[in-house]
C-alpha cells in the first residue's frame, strides 16, 4: 500500500521509485483488466463497450476515481465497469462466463508472465554468483544471500505486478455485485437460490462490499489480512513452480 511505501525507511529516492512503479503498476494492471472485458464481449458479439470507446488500453477510459484511491492506500479496489449488453451474446451463458472472467484472466495471466519474468531475473542471479541453493526458494535465496546482478528495481516493478495482479485477480472473485465473480456466482446459483435473492444480492451488493472493505481495513489495523494472505499465497504458489521448473532444468 502506498503509505506503507511513504513511512518506510527506505531512501527518498527508493521510495519515489517505488511509489512510481506502484502507480504504474496499477495503472496498467487495470486498464489491462477492463480492456480484457471490453474484447471478450466484443468476441462474444457486443460491442456496446467498443463502441463506447472502452475497448482500449488508454487508462482515462477505465480508471474509477474512488477504486483507484482504494487500490493505492487500501491495497484493492477496482475500475470503471465495462458497460456490456448480455442480450447481444451469440451465447447467453457462455458469453456472461467468458465476458466476465476476461479480466479475472488478464490479471492472472499479468501475475504469471511477473512471476516467470522474476524467476529469469533470480536464476541469473545466482548463475552469476555460481551458487547452489534450495530452487524451490530461489526467489528468498536472491533477496537475501546474494548480491543482485539484475538491478533491484526490476525485481521491485515485477513483484508489484505479481502482487497487484493477484489482488486484482482474488479481489474481482468475490460474489458481490457489482464484481465480475457476482456474475460467475449468479451463473452457477441462481436457479438453486432464486430471482429473490439474486435479486437481494444485486440491489444490497455495493453495500456488502463496503461492509467487506471496511472490515478489510479494521482487520489490517491488527495486522490481519485474508487477502493479504491470499495473494500471498498465490504468488509464492506462481514462483515457486517455475523455480522448480528452472532448478530442474539448471
Amino acid at each position: 500500500m502506498l503509505i506503507s511505501l511513504i513511512t518506510s525507511d527506505d531512501d527518498i529516492l527508493t521510495k519515489v521509485t517505488s511509489i512510481v512503479f506502484y502507480i504504474i503498476v496499477i495503472v496498467i494492471s487495470l486498464s489491462i483488466h477492463e480492456f480484457a472485458h471490453a474484447y471478450a464481449a466484443h468476441r462474444m458479439g457486443d460491442d456496446t463497450a467498443r463502441n463506447m470507446g472502452r475497448m482500449t488500453l488508454n487508462p482515462v477510459a477505465h480508471i474509477d476515481p474512488l477504486g483507484f484511491l482504494m487500490l493505492l492506500f487500501v491495497g484493492f479496489g477496482w475500475a470503471k465497469p465495462v458497460p456490456v449488453n448480455s442480450r447481444n451474446y451469440r451465447n447467453y451463458r457462455k458469453g456472461e462466463f467468458i465476458v466476465s472472467f476476461a479480466g479475472i484472466f488478464a490479471n492472472l495471466m499479468l501475475l504469471t508472465v511477473s512471476a516467470l519474468i522474476l524467476t529469469v531475473f533470480a536464476v541469473s542471479d545466482l548463475k552469476a554468483q555460481s551458487l547452489l541453493v534450495d530452487k524451490s526458494n530461489i526467489l528468498l535465496n536472491v533477496f537475501y544471500l546474494v548480491p543482485h546482478v539484475i538491478p533491484s528495481q526490476l525485481y521491485t516493478l515485477f513483484l508489484y505486478f505479481c502482487y497487484i495482479n493477484a489482488g486484482l485477480a482474488l479481489f474481482n472473485l468475490i460474489p458481490v455485485f457489482p464484481l465480475d465473480g457476482s456474475h460467475i456466482f449468479d451463473l452457477l446459483f441462481a436457479k438453486l437460490l432464486g430471482v429473490k435473492v439474486i435479486m437481494w444480492m444485486h440491489k444490497n451488493g455495493r453495500y456488502i462490499l463496503y461492509g467487506i472493505l471496511i472490515l478489510s481495513y479494521l482487520l489490517s489495523r491488527y495486522a490481519v489480512s485474508p487477502l493479504g494472505a491470499a495473494m500471498t499465497f498465490l504468488v509464492n504458489i506462481v514462483v515457486k513452480l517455475f523455480a522448480l521448473i528452472f532448478g530442474a532444468i539448471f
